[in-house]
């Protein structure tokens, strides 16, 4: 079972190495983010896999709240590409 784990987390690894090879080259913004975010959800995936392993359960905790950071993160990313601004009021604040 550890083997498989292992042959699980090196997978997960690997990955990870190829969505930031997609982020460094991305030819678009657009994909650079959707790399970043998948970076994050893979990161989630390798966070619960690790505290399975370990048999640590508030490891979940952190993955969970690292993919709703992610998530707001990505929403605010775009928000701000789209309207260059994130307050929705046109007038710049003083």
């Amino acid at each position: 079972m550890t083997v498989t784990l292992s042959i699980v987390g090196t997978a997960l690894l690997l990955a990870m190495g190829l969505t930031v090879i997609r982020a460094v080259l991305g030819p678009t913004l657009f994909d650079r983010i959707l790399a970043a975010n998948s970076f994050a959800t893979k990161t989630v995936l390798l966070l619960a896999l690790l505290g399975f392993i370990v048999g640590r359960p508030d490891f979940l905790d952190l993955a969970l709240v690292y993919a709703l950071i992610n998530f707001i993160g990505v929403i605010a990313a775009l928000k701000f590409i789209k309207f260059g601004h994130f307050s929705d009021s046109e007038e710049p604040i003083n």
